[in-house]
């Protein structure tokens, strides 16, 4: 955010990029339902503000990538998007390292901004669907970020999978490029047959997912990505009751649970390594059967963060199992290696 002592220069500014906006959107389009809302977005947008590496990952996988004006929170995913993408990351423009002002948003003349609730969009910063439509740019929500009631916290209104191909369907639409979500929703149904066709353990090994942590340990619930992922490797989330897609959870519930493998999202603002120290200095947690044993496996970001690298994790998670013999041998073949050491 801007300083306050700049706040008039500021409200100019926007007014002035709110006013270009407003003049280059359509003034008719095609409306969709996202998150159970009939929004109306220009056919197709012109110039599309992305943020997140999942959100961009299912840009690049539309082959979309001539509709992105602007993109933010790349950063942290882009070697990850480069080993399934390519060249193209970078030549898309990146205009916040992290998640950004509305007044970054703005300058770029966006038509439509994809982002999500805790993805983004944000009341604290000004920056959410109601004020954008405002300023004259439509915005998508990650349905995965979908709130369940107004102005509620909690997160989720369908199946990640759902959430997921619903997404693809939906920006493919907004981007006309609707041959190309056809082909990637495909191939995600066909790669997802394959994992739910293969042999099954008599018990599914259990899964704590760890994404950071202090006091409390921030996880994933029912609605979040890596319950699907989880559940097409042949795991169980242990979080798999909690209505929510991504919560914290008190560290009793990790000891409560004592899974099979604990695995990581993988981020700077807490290594891999911290978190692992953290979890063996931990009286009582460091005698947990996943800590003992060293059964951990961390991936990056977009690959737990709802988007079409989920079957990739997927695919991944359950070749490791494999290695560590808690799920028969199988034909599945992962196209990466995504984890980080």
């Amino acid at each position: 955010m801007k300083p306050i002592s700049r706040a008039l220069a500021t409200s100019v500014l926007v007014a002035a990029l709110a006013a270009c906006g407003s003049q280059t959107q359509a003034t008719t389009g095609l409306t969709l339902r996202n998150c159970d809302t009939d929004v109306l977005f220009p056919a197709p947008a012109q110039r599309l503000f992305v943020n997140d590496g999942n959100l961009i990952s299912m840009v690049l996988a539309l082959g979309a990538q001539d509709k992105v004006a602007a993109v933010s929170s790349l950063q942290r995913d882009a070697d990850t998007l480069r080993k399934h993408y390519g060249p193209v990351v970078d030549e898309l423009k990146t205009v916040a390292p992290e998640y950004p002002s509305r007044e970054t948003v703005l300058a770029q003349r966006p038509d439509v901004m994809v982002a999500g609730w805790s993805y983004g969009y944000d009341e604290a910063k000004n920056l959410t669907p109601a004020t954008l439509r405002k300023d004259g740019v439509a915005a998508y929500v990650l349905t995965e970020s979908c709130r369940q009631l107004d102005g509620e916290r909690q997160r989720g209104i369908t199946d990640p999978w759902t959430a997921l191909r619903t997404d693809l369907t939906n920006l493919g639409t907004i981007t006309g490029h609707t041959d190309h979500a056809t082909e990637v929703t495909a191939d995600l149904d066909r790669r997802l047959a394959a994992l739910n066709s293969a042999p099954q353990p008599d018990r599914e090994p259990t899964v704590f997912l760890f994404d950071s942590a202090s006091d409390t340990i921030y996880s994933s619930g029912k609605f979040g990505a890596p319950q699907a992922i989880l559940e097409a490797a042949g795991a169980r989330n242990i979080l798999d009751d909690v209505e929510d897609s991504w919560t914290t959870v008190s560290w009793e519930r990790l000891a409560a649970a004592d899974p099979d493998a604990i695995m990581f999202v993988d981020y700077p603002q807490q290594s891999f390594a911290e978190k692992v120290d953290l979890l063996r200095a931990k009286p009582g947690i460091n005698q947990l059967r996943a800590i003992t044993e060293g059964h951990f496996l961390n991936l990056p970001y977009a690959m737990w963060t709802s988007g079409p690298l989920n079957i990739d994790a997927a695919e991944q998670i359950r070749k490791q199992f494999e290695r560590w013999n808690m799920v028969p041998a199988s034909t599945v073949e992962p196209r990466a290696d995504d984890a980080v050491r």
